[in-house]
């Protein structure tokens, strides 16, 4: 999907917005993903042109904080734990059955747009692995049946 009139409208006035602010890169890019969703490829120039930075500069920073997203993602994040501590205690497995019942791979978005599929690398509840975190909400020993539930309270399937 190409960026609209009104994204690049929108990204403009935040660019006018940060412009003057010490180190306003970072909250810019926040911004402009709080508003559109994602920090599509289109407002990386107007944002380098905007903060006097190189393209490059802009580029690096998205692409080093895991949080940015380039493309737009489903309204509900789905995140499985890869750590250690997960693995041991059964994430792999739950990570195949959740791509399996998805029908997407990490990084993906179901084709309704309700939920992305997310890796992350410790969700601090160790003890009670496998870890899942739906949207802002961490779930703690997460089998078949509970993914099953979480989705089902999602509005998935």
């Amino acid at each position: 999907m190409g960026s609209s009139q009104t994204e690049q409208q929108t990204i403009a006035a935040l660019v006018d917005q940060y412009r003057d602010l010490p180190g306003g890169l970072l909250p810019l890019l926040h911004a402009v993903q709080a508003e559109i969703g994602h920090v599509p490829d289109s407002a990386v120039m107007t944002i380098a042109k905007g903060l006097n930075l190189s393209r490059a500069e802009v580029h690096g920073v998205i692409s080093f904080y895991h949080d940015f997203k380039t493309q737009p993602v489903g309204r509900n994040r789905v995140q499985i734990c890869r750590a250690e501590a997960c693995q041991s205690m059964g994430s792999r497995h739950l990570e195949s059955y959740a791509k399996q019942r998805l029908g997407i791979d990490y990084h993906q978005t179901t084709d309704d747009g309700n939920i992305s599929l997310e890796p992350v690398y410790c969700l601090g509840n160790c003890a009670c692995s496998p870890s899942v975190r739906v949207n802002d909400d961490v779930f703690a020993r997460v089998d078949q049946d509970r993914f099953d539930q979480l989705i089902a309270d999602l509005g998935g399937e």
